[in-house]
């Protein structure tokens, strides 16, 4: 015959086997109904309590995001405020150059001199810089060739023979390319004739 099946042990959380009554396992201890009420409304409190602070948390997050928001809105909108106001003395310069009634051609040229200058260190502070690869080698990242003219000594194969118009860069990033006339090898003007 088969051993009846036997109830597990209970223990306690420490692990100790807990005494049985008579008629089945421990009495669990008992509390009373308003313990029990006083127990829950304390865990209810807590419950509120954390969902206040995690209103609270959700609600400044928020309120940094937009912050975060209206700052690169901003940044972007005033990103050239600096490099605008080094261009205002180029401005001016220009303005009384077309105020002056008797301006002979050296002062005209003077004039027209200062204000590069101007603009050249208006340039410098922005960290702009022209692209004017003549006689480097071609560069389709820096350089847009919108022809090719034939290799000389000076200027061999795939190097820019002529700059149509020079390119800027903003620190590392082109911001128009260099138009160029590349060199290129000519094949053609060394093959042999035929018929001769």
């Amino acid at each position: 015959m088969a051993e009846p099946e036997r109830a597990p042990e209970v223990k306690d959380v420490t692990g100790a086997p807990v005494a049985e009554v008579e008629n089945g396992p421990a009495a669990l201890p008992s509390a009373s109904v308003s313990e029990v009420e006083k127990e829950l409304q304390a865990a209810l409190a807590k419950a509120n309590e954390n969902y206040e602070l995690f209103l609270r948390a959700k609600a400044e997050a928020e309120n940094v995001r937009k912050r975060a928001q209206e700052d690169i809105a901003k940044a972007h909108k005033y990103a050239i405020e600096s490099f605008a106001a080094d261009l205002l003395p180029v401005m001016d310069s220009l303005e009384k150059a077309l105020e002056t009634d008797n301006a002979t051609v050296d002062s005209m040229r003077q004039g027209v001199e200062l204000t590069l200058r101007q603009l050249k260190t208006a340039f410098d502070k922005a960290r702009l810089t022209a692209i004017d690869p003549k006689g480097e080698k071609f560069d389709p990242y820096r350089h847009q060739a919108i022809s090719t003219v034939p290799a000389t000594a000076a200027c061999p194969p795939n190097h820019v023979a002529v700059v149509l118009q020079k390119g800027w860069m903003i620190a590392e990033r082109v911001l128009r390319p260099a138009m160029v006339a590349v060199a290129r090898g000519d094949e053609t003007a060394a093959a042999p004739t035929s018929g001769a």
